[in-house]
């Protein structure tokens, strides 16, 4: 039944045992999913962000759940469930309270005092009407310097309600807090929205990175999107680097920050407060 109401009016549907054994695992990764909220199974890994120097400018905080039998999970295996459980809204509000306080915490690390932190929002999360009061109630019982926050959006999300978007993001914007349009040039990227939402940065999906050298196609685009970032008084900042080519590729280019794994992988915090130590990332080709 629930096949044949996913695939639209009018169709049909046949059992397949293949579909029971689908839905028990989603049942049981739900329950299982429920119970790690209530033991701290969520965590947070951090992924360095670098300016053209090589120095540690911020990181993005990332989503990890510490599975009893499958390990640790990366979101791709469990987002989607959160999404249509609606359990995407407490977790995104732990994420948000969690940034703040280690946003906090690092103010007495002069290594990490100047750090930005940034984290996804959903488009759930957003859309709840007392979003905005949210994110002040959390400031303020953290003491958070908001200037430190970054939200990424998604196109979707952006473009969703352009009215709410715009109005939600301008009250966040008095608050301190910046913005990034997050996998930028896979989803819409209408310039309508470009020009009426007061962003920050534009984040360039990954995707566009990884043949950048040998895809002409893909390094236009890249050069195109970092071009206009500017003209429009936006920064920018590729994720997926991976190769020093890559860098020395988008540093002629324009970009001036840079995430990858020629930098560092997603990791836990104490692995990344010993990165931040070290203040400057060391890469060889």
């Amino acid at each position: 039944m629930y096949q044949a109401k996913a695939s639209g009016r009018n169709s049909l549907r046949f059992f397949d045992p293949a579909m029971q054994k689908a839905l028990e695992e989603r049942i049981l990764l739900e329950s299982e999913l429920r119970l790690a909220l209530q033991k701290d199974a969520v965590v947070l890994h951090y992924q360095v962000q670098v300016d053209e120097h090589l120095k540690i400018i911020g990181a993005e905080a990332l989503l990890r759940w510490q599975h009893p039998r499958r390990g640790l999970l990366e979101p791709g295996h469990f987002i989607a469930l959160v999404e249509e459980t609606g359990l995407i809204v407490p977790i995104g509000h732990w994420v948000l309270e969690s940034a703040c306080k280690q946003l906090k915490a690092w103010e007495r690390n002069p290594f990490s005092c100047d750090l930005q932190l940034a984290i996804n929002v959903s488009v759930r999360q957003f859309r709840i009407k007392n979003f905005v009061n949210e994110v002040r109630k959390v400031l303020n019982e953290t003491g958070a310097n908001p200037a430190r926050l970054k939200f990424e959006l998604t196109e979707s999300l952006v473009i969703d309600d352009v009215v709410d978007t715009v109005e939600k993001m301008q009250a966040l914007k008095k608050l301190g807090i910046s913005f990034a349009i997050d996998d930028f040039g896979t989803g819409y990227s209408s310039l309508a929205y470009l020009k009426r939402l007061p962003l920050d940065q534009l984040k360039i999906d990954k995707s566009f990175v990884r043949d950048i050298i040998v895809n002409k196609n893909d390094a236009v685009i890249v050069q195109t999107i970092i071009g206009m970032a500017t003209s429009l008084g936006m920064d920018t900042l590729v994720e997926g680097v991976e190769t020093v080519e890559q860098q020395d590729f988008l540093s002629l280019a324009g970009c001036r920050a840079y995430q990858g794994y020629l930098y560092g992988y997603p990791v836990p915090l104490a692995d990344f407060e010993q990165q931040i130590s070290r203040q400057v990332i060391s890469v060889s080709s």
